[in-house]
């Protein structure tokens, strides 16, 4: 599958698992427009957190100028001031345009994809707790009331113990055979034994086996070389804009 395809795959995924959230979170939708596609939440603890814009790549001026418009005017409605514009990193027009508005560069993390047929390491053997949804977020360390009104059987969750103790989850979430592996996180005092790396490709064997053909995630530059390895190939990345 051509690097195209799995960008576009793991974009559709994530605006999926954004829709999901959205059902658990007072007053909130997926906007969708012509070119941008707008995650609004104005109420909640998620109202910090998921308010994020992808916008689409390589439009032509006026494509830009109204995705960009009708983003604002979204969150405008929404009494929502403080969000985050996604772009693509190899589309300098749109960064360019955010910035003549005002914007500026706030942080990015690597897009990356594979095709399960390419996943190189076995499932490894670690002891994995209960997929306990509440246990989830507090390991992850999430706000107090962030997703707690999710539902939680939309998504696949796996948390890792060391010494009885849960310390490491990532969550997944599948969308049209593609498998979107986010929130991978570990206690500080448990890091660097490689459980969030197994938790990751325990999710990707678990979906394979559910049928799906792809994989995707966004890395933070500490893990890229570790997804990696795991076959997740670099697709570039999102950079982050705020007003």
């Amino acid at each position: 599958m051509e690097d195209a395809d799995l960008y576009r795959r793991g974009a559709a995924t994530l605006l999926a698992s954004w829709r999901e959230y959205a059902r658990g979170a007072d007053g909130a939708a997926v906007r969708r427009f012509p070119g941008v596609a707008a995650a609004v939440f104005p109420a909640g603890a998620e109202r910090a957190v998921y308010n994020n814009a992808l916008l689409e790549r390589d439009l032509d001026a006026a494509a830009r100028t109204d995705a960009l418009e009708a983003m604002e005017n979204a969150y405008a409605a929404a009494g929502v001031a403080h969000f985050a514009a996604w772009v693509h990193e190899s589309d300098r027009a749109l960064r360019d345009d955010l910035e003549r508005r005002g914007y500026t560069f706030a942080e990015s993390t690597r897009v990356m994809g594979m095709t399960l047929d390419d996943l190189r390491p076995p499932p490894p053997e670690i002891d994995l707790g209960p997929p306990d949804w509440s246990e989830y977020l507090r390991v992850l360390g999430t706000p107090p009331g962030l997703l707690e009104k999710a539902d939680s059987t939309a998504f696949h969750v796996l948390i890792a113990r060391l010494d009885g103790e849960n310390v490491a989850t990532a969550m997944a979430f599948d969308h049209d055979g593609d498998c979107g592996i986010y929130n991978v996180g570990t206690l500080e005092h448990a890091r660097r034994r490689g459980l969030g790396t197994a938790l990751t490709v325990l999710h990707a064997h678990a979906a394979l086996a559910r049928g799906c053909r792809t994989a995707s995630l966004q890395s933070t530059e500490m893990a890229e070389r570790v997804y990696a390895a795991v076959g997740f190939r670099d697709l570039g990345r999102f950079f982050e804009y705020v007003p």
